[in-house]
């Protein structure tokens, strides 16, 4: 009995130790990874000379725009585009088109090699990357929430807002009712990714994260792609007051988003190759008459009436 006594004190560390080295491995390869970022130079080097802007009017000017990941793959050629202050202006084209890079060179997570972009008639390179940014609210298909309070993941750099502003912009984004049905309402802690939720709450997280910067303006980059149609609908019913005063720029594959816009640009190949309303571009019977087809006609209630009915 003494002796499986010894036996056990003995392999009980060695087992332990056993187990201690895997995950001994996992960190280390993360914290290299972790380094590898610390060390990596910013795509976007910021001029010593830039200033920092307190507020913009929200009008957006493509000029001459010239961008390409490398050599052999050039986005935009000559990409020449005005939005103007307040415009919602929905962008759609074939995977590949160039829609997301538009979007990534105005947030400013790329440099473009040629031309310039212009915010109410100044160069976006005469701005520091800090101030510039917060002049932009931006939702994406994947929605980015961390370990924490609710609370705390929308007002996730916006230490100066309150309660009330918190539960002013979920009311906007009508996310108000599923926040009051949780045990702790704003103090309830998700996990990481924000895996204790649906995607439709995520997502509206999301909207609301990105309305309580109060940005002028804002991008919604396939926002609504991954939701269902109930919390499609219940964005769609916000979007009018959240888009109220802002300079928008819509990326997306749901007819509901950019139906109602106050103009659509279809990209091809880094061209733009259409522009106008949603009735005249069907008129048009063009690429984006195709793209309907092909996309979007199948989201309509009348398809949907004729489906049933068959």
């Amino acid at each position: 009995v003494l002796f499986v006594l010894y036996l056990e004190t003995f392999f009980r560390p060695v087992m332990q130790l056993a187990r201690f080295f895997p995950e001994l491995s996992a960190g280390m390869a993360a914290f290299e990874r972790i380094l590898s970022i610390i060390d990596s130079k910013p795509i976007v080097q910021q001029k010593p000379d830039t200033q920092s802007i307190e507020e913009i009017k929200g009008k957006i000017q493509f000029e001459n725009v010239k961008f390409w990941y490398d050599r052999d793959n050039v986005v935009f050629k000559n990409l020449n585009l005005t939005i103007n202050k307040g415009e919602k202006l929905a962008i759609v084209g074939h995977t590949g088109s160039g829609k997301t890079s538009l979007v990534s060179l105005l947030s400013r997570y790329y440099e473009f090699q040629g031309g310039d972009i212009l915010i109410d008639g100044q160069s976006i390179r005469n701005f520091t990357l800090e101030s510039f940014r917060k002049q932009f609210g931006k939702v994406e298909q994947n929605v980015y929430l961390f370990p924490g309070s609710i609370k705390e993941n929308i007002k996730y750099g916006r230490e100066d807002v309150s309660d009330e502003d918190i539960w002013r912009v979920l009311d906007i984004v009508q996310a108000s009712d599923f926040i009051h049905r949780l045990p702790d309402g704003l103090e309830t802690i998700i996990g990481d990714r924000g895996r204790d939720l649906s995607v439709g709450q995520r997502q509206l997280l999301s909207f609301a994260r990105a309305i309580l910067l109060n940005p002028k303006i804002l991008i919604l980059d396939e926002a609504t792609s991954s939701v269902d149609a109930f919390t499609e609908a219940m964005i769609q019913e916000a979007l009018e007051k959240m888009l109220e005063d802002r300079t928008a720029i819509i990326v997306a594959h749901r007819l509901s988003t950019i139906v109602n816009a106050d103009r659509i640009i279809v990209v091809d190949n880094g061209d733009i190759v259409e522009e106008g309303t949603h009735e005249e571009l069907l008129d048009l019977e063009g690429k984006y008459a195709s793209l309907y087809n092909q996309y979007f006609v199948h989201q309509t209630l009348e398809w949907q009436e004729q489906s049933n009915s068959k």
